[in-house]
């Protein structure tokens, strides 16, 4: 007999949450409850400098308004972070990383980002320099950040959307960093360790994250954790082909909330975006029965002008 599936919701308190992160989130939790699996809550609060005041109540708020529940208490990401450190530990004995005192400056001055990516894949100026970061921070007086050494090549993966996919991690970001020079973690190690740590063994969330999930592989590989099924689904877009975002605060759940909106129209917009047969206005344990992922598609979907208008004329 099969083990019921674990999924989570992994949102950011950085901002308001959007239209878009209700359609990943309800996708996500539909996929798990309609094979009686379990959903974890988890805040990525790690990169303290972008979290917002009351970002985390705001969150729990929004999701509880859609109807949303979750099993266990929250796990917010930065009350533990031993299993990262040791992470961290092991990839530096084992020689998979290594100390970097490079500045982003510094990496910009010699390399450009890919066309059509904000990124700018690392040289390799510090590969092989040191032997620790403390050698490396006695030998420059900065602090090091740690990165992990990606070889040349491509990295597979089947996603249940896009299907197989591969992508030259090497070519296109070069070694990427796990713990910054602040001493943060990075989101790559984070969501991989934690992941792994909790569980979870299926993921959904939205396709602009899709090229991460090879760097995940990666880190999985070299620690020896278990790869987990991915469903990279469309992103929400404008009727002018532009992502929504979380600046966008008219569009934001709370704002749809504090104006008397249903949130039964917010489900049914989402579950009609993709895919899936429902009625005007349902609670999202309505769309369960003959929930299918594969509706959903990895396509962007346009919120249009049209659209839009009827979902906010959805007065409670």
């Amino acid at each position: 007999m099969l083990a019921a599936p674990i999924g989570r919701l992994a949102p950011s308190p950085t901002g308001r949450l959007h239209l878009g992160h209700a359609r990943s989130f309800l996708l996500a939790w539909w996929h798990a409850r309609s094979r009686g699996g379990r959903i974890l809550l988890r805040i990525e609060d790690l990169d303290r400098e972008r979290v917002k005041p009351g970002a985390i109540d705001g969150v729990l708020r929004d999701l509880a308004w859609l109807g949303i529940d979750w099993d266990g208490a929250p796990l917010l990401q930065s009350a533990d972070t031993s299993a990262l450190g040791q992470a961290v530990d092991r990839l530096l004995a084992a020689g998979d990383a290594y100390p970097c005192v490079c500045t982003r400056a510094e990496v910009a001055a010699v390399s450009a980002p890919h066309a059509g990516d904000d990124e700018t894949p690392y040289p390799g100026t510090c590969r092989g320099k040191w032997r620790s970061c403390a050698e490396a921070g006695r030998a420059t007086g900065r602090t090091p950040a740690v990165r992990l050494r990606v070889e040349p090549g491509a990295i597979e993966l089947v996603d249940g959307l896009a299907g197989p996919r591969a992508f030259d991690v090497s070519a296109t970001v070069g070694d990427f960093t796990i713990r910054r020079r602040d001493g943060a973690f990075a989101y790559q190690l984070a969501v991989t360790v934690d992941d792994a740590r909790t569980g979870v063994d299926e993921i959904v969330r939205g396709a602009d994250l899709l090229p991460s999930a090879a760097r995940q592989k990666l880190v999985q590989h070299r620690l020896g954790l278990p790869h987990p099924r991915w469903w990279h689904v469309g992103l929400v877009v404008d009727a002018d082909g532009q992502r929504l975002a979380k600046r966008r605060g008219d569009l934001s759940l709370a704002s749809l909330r504090e104006s008397g909106i249903d949130p039964r129209a917010v489900v049914s917009w989402a579950a009609r975006a993709s895919r899936q047969p429902c009625e005007d206005r349902v609670a999202p344990g309505d769309v369960l029965p003959g929930f299918q992922i594969e509706r959903a598609g990895c396509e962007p979907v346009v919120l249009d002008h049209e659209a839009l208008d009827r979902l906010l004329a959805a007065r409670a």
